[in-house]
């Protein structure tokens, strides 16, 4: 049975296409919710999945195959992390966090059962399990950070009281000081979603403007950390040895990685945006391709895309036939000897 979000009863709720179908796109005015969600509001995501990895040797796993540091995490701190195929290549893309008995992971719609079942596979004698845990839903909160809530709360939301997710709902959430602090203990008395939602448009607008990249969405399969500036955060290079880390290491050394995550600023005039996917080209040569895009309630409209690391900043460029100027996001000669100053 396809998810359905108890939220679309709300008045006005329209539903999101795929990949975020069950929720909704918004509300009856995307550039208002885009306002109320930038000022301290909250987005229903309760359509991505959630796994709960059990077991006492969890964080050693995670350690030795994905590519965030787990060693000494602290309880209720939120992190992101890949793991990577041999090569390099983004497999899967999750975040979570560990509440002392076991980490909740939250990915992408759909890609719950393939994570379980990758770490299942992986994990050969060490004590751990994977499973979804659908009973758990996930919220980003402004003020709070991503939050996951018991899915018996967003009944509660979707009356309209919007009066939280809290007390014993709230099962874990990020601290909101917008530098990734420690997150509050599980189980705290954290109250969270107040007042009326904003959709994933609202959502999608302030992540692209941020420059934020979304697995499956803004990666192919050919993608690695090093394009998307996420090496230091979510990709490191000192924490010793875990799968794909070859290449990470190798590139982050040399600098100049194939390709390069741009934000591109489209051209307004035109009454639509590029499909995803669709081919960004310069001077008629394929150089890249489209991710996500939206209409931002101040820049207009926008995208992420993947192009050659070799195309010229100040290129002009079109993405699905739309003119496109680059706003750049990953320097094209990133790595840990070579820094060129951008023109």
């Amino acid at each position: 049975m396809t998810y359905q979000s108890p939220l679309l009863v709300r008045p006005g709720a329209v539903a999101a296409d795929p990949p975020d179908a069950g929720v909704a796109a918004h509300y009856g005015d995307f550039y208002a919710e885009q306002h109320r969600f930038a000022d301290g509001g909250w987005v229903d995501l309760s359509h991505h999945d959630v796994v709960r990895i059990t077991g006492a040797e969890r964080l050693d796993y995670l350690q030795a195959m994905s590519s965030q540091a787990f060693a000494g995490l602290d309880a209720g701190r939120h992190v992101e992390t890949l793991i990577l195929s041999p090569q390099g290549h983004i497999e899967h893309a999750f975040g979570g966090w560990d509440d002392g008995e076991a980490f909740l992971a939250h990915t992408e719609p759909g890609r719950g059962a393939a994570l379980a079942e990758l770490i299942e596979s992986t994990r050969f004698m060490m004590r751990i399990e994977a499973e979804s845990a659908t009973e758990y839903a996930l919220i980003d909160d402004a003020t709070s950070g991503l939050v996951l809530v018991e899915r018996a709360a967003l009944e509660t939301l979707a009356g309209g009281g919007g009066s939280g997710a809290g007390g014993d709902g709230a099962v874990a959430g990020a601290a909101g000081d917008g530098s990734g602090g420690v997150a509050a203990a599980v189980g705290a008395d954290t109250t969270v979603a107040r007042g009326a939602p904003s959709g994933v448009w609202a959502h999608e607008a302030l992540r692209i403007a941020a420059g934020r990249p979304r697995f499956g969405l803004d990666t192919d399969h050919r993608t690695i950390p090093n394009e998307l500036g996420l090496i230091g955060t979510v990709a490191h290079v000192d924490k010793g040895c875990y799968r794909g880390q070859e290449t990470v290491a190798r590139v982050h050394n040399l600098g100049r990685p194939p390709r390069r995550l741009t934000r591109l600023h489209l051209d307004g005039s035109v009454d639509r945006l590029p499909a995803r996917g669709a081919e960004v080209t310069a001077d008629g040569v394929a150089i890249g391709f489209v991710g996500s895009s939206a209409r931002h309630f101040e820049l207009g409209p926008i995208a992420l895309a993947l192009v050659k690391r070799s195309t010229p900043v100040d290129a002009p460029l079109l993405a699905d036939g739309i003119a496109a100027s680059q706003e750049i996001l990953v320097d094209p000669d990133v790595g840990l000897h070579v820094r060129a100053a951008l023109r």
